[in-house]
């Protein structure tokens, strides 16, 4: 969500003149868009405020502003706490950076805007630089959440649920579609309430939109709340050839005493079931999710019915937090807190189970053939190294099913040596890693080796 957002407020500035730099030595204007949905998160951005003090001694006309959820969190408290601060603005005050920074360099003054005001719609694609991804980005659908869960502090800080117009979704698609994306991430806090409030198309129906738009390769979305992900939406996995076949479904817990504090609004079994409906449509879908170990008065016990549903679903993959009190959350206030040594000891071992699985999911892949959507070059080619000679070229990209995937431009004659970004590639995975997979491209003929659709691998 940040990254979207980070996006629309480089669009806002450039209309002003302002153009990105990776020098923050250059840099008449920073801006730092802020996370609170942890505690660390919180840390590392006052922490970064901190050290540029020093730049903004040695350059006065420097303006300095924060935006995001930290921001629209603290308000003026970010200018008593860190005083070279000349901007804080809200989670809803990016169409009126403009204005405020204007202001500033007029006045030279300090201002604060976290007015909870709707934002309007900006559908000019954010300005490209030679580091960006040139072949995925998000796309916001909806704003805000209505779930409440007790220990996220997301609806304070982003406010009440609201969906954008599907026409000016599917408008915003298509720029990037004709400026050379080809893959699209559709983002919400629960994409499966996406236009209910409103009475616009139930979320299905606006992946059944996007699939239609020319040029568009791969459709991803997140986040699916498991209280309302329903069968509809498990079908279009079936129905829709584009959406790729990856969800991200958190479940915070396998216990179900602590999924109601939490008020997560589902059970274990409950979750389970939706699974295993999910699988039986589309046996090949790799299941992602988070989970927070060391909820306030979270038992042993508990904490065995969570390490109960991980052996049970086999996640391909696990983003695991410590549990950390967020200002307004409800949980703040409950007792029972756990101790950050046994919290760390239960994160600890939730990894290292999870990392069976996914060790295990990814060795299943070597010796398949997977279509890649080429990204870019991978990091190690990016700084210059050649890892074995006679391959010119070091690739990254993921299969459908969101596996990094890391392949070299072989010498093959025909179209696999003209690996451009955007491309789609079927490579080979020869070798398999803790979270990527290494491999080589090769030639196929689709309908000989039986596949249909981009989605598909051949053994």
């Amino acid at each position: 969500m940040n990254v979207y957002d980070s996006e629309q407020i480089a669009i806002q500035l450039a209309a002003t003149g302002y153009h990105q730099t990776a020098s923050l030595e250059k840099a008449d204007l920073v801006l730092l868009n802020t996370c609170t949905v942890r505690a660390k998160a919180e840390q590392k951005a006052f922490s970064f405020l901190g050290r540029l003090a020093r730049l903004k001694k040695k350059k006065p006309g420097l303006i300095v502003g924060v935006g995001g959820c930290v921001a629209q969190q603290e308000g003026s408290n970010i200018l008593k706490r860190v005083p070279h601060v000349d901007l804080v603005f809200g989670t809803r005050a990016i169409d009126r950076l403009p204005a405020l920074i204007s202001k500033i360099e007029e006045k030279r003054c300090r201002i604060v805007d976290v007015a909870m005001t709707e934002i309007p719609d900006l559908l000019d694609p954010a300005p490209a630089r030679a580091d960006d991804n040139l072949v995925s980005r998000f796309v916001t659908i909806m704003r805000g959440c209505d779930n409440y869960c007790t220990y996220c502090v997301v609806p304070y800080v982003r406010g009440r649920e609201t969906s954008r117009d599907p026409d000016s979704i599917v408008d915003e698609i298509k720029m990037l579609v004709d400026a050379g994306i080809r893959e699209v991430t559709l983002l919400g806090q629960n994409v499966n309430s996406y236009g209910k409030k409103e009475g616009l198309l139930s979320f299905p129906e606006l992946l059944a939109r996007v699939q239609t738009i020319e040029g568009l390769s791969r459709i991803r979305f997140t986040t699916s709340h498991p209280k309302d992900f329903d069968q509809d939406l498990i079908d279009a996995f079936q129905a829709n050839d584009k959406l790729c076949k990856h969800i991200h479904l958190p479940v915070q817990s396998g216990s179900n005493r602590v999924l109601k504090k939490m008020n997560r609004k589902y059970t274990k079994e409950l979750y389970l079931d939706k699974v295993a409906k999910l699988r039986d449509t589309c046996p090949d879908i790799a299941i992602t999710s988070d989970m927070i170990v060391g909820f306030p008065g979270e038992s042993d016990s508990d904490f065995e019915d969570t390490l109960d549903l991980m052996r049970k679903v086999e996640f391909d993959g696990l983003f695991a937090f410590m549990y950390s009190d967020r200002p307004n959350a409800p949980a703040t206030q409950f007792k029972a807190k756990i101790s950050e040594a046994d919290k760390s000891e239960r994160l600890q071992i939730l990894l290292e189970l999870q990392n069976t699985y996914t060790k295990r999911k990814n060795e299943a892949l070597i010796g398949s053939i997977q279509p890649i959507l080429a990204e870019g070059f991978s990091k190690k080619q990016s700084s210059g190294s050649l890892v074995e000679p006679n391959q010119v070229a070091q690739w990254t990209g993921r299969t459908s099913t969101n596996k990094i995937v890391n392949f070299y431009q072989s010498d093959l004659p025909g179209s696999c040596c003209e690996i451009i970004p955007g491309k789609i590639v079927h490579v080979k995975i020869d070798q398999a890693y803790a979270h990527s997979l290494w491999g080589k491209p090769v030639e196929i003929e689709p309908t000989a080796a039986g596949l249909k659709g981009e989605n598909c691998y051949a053994a």
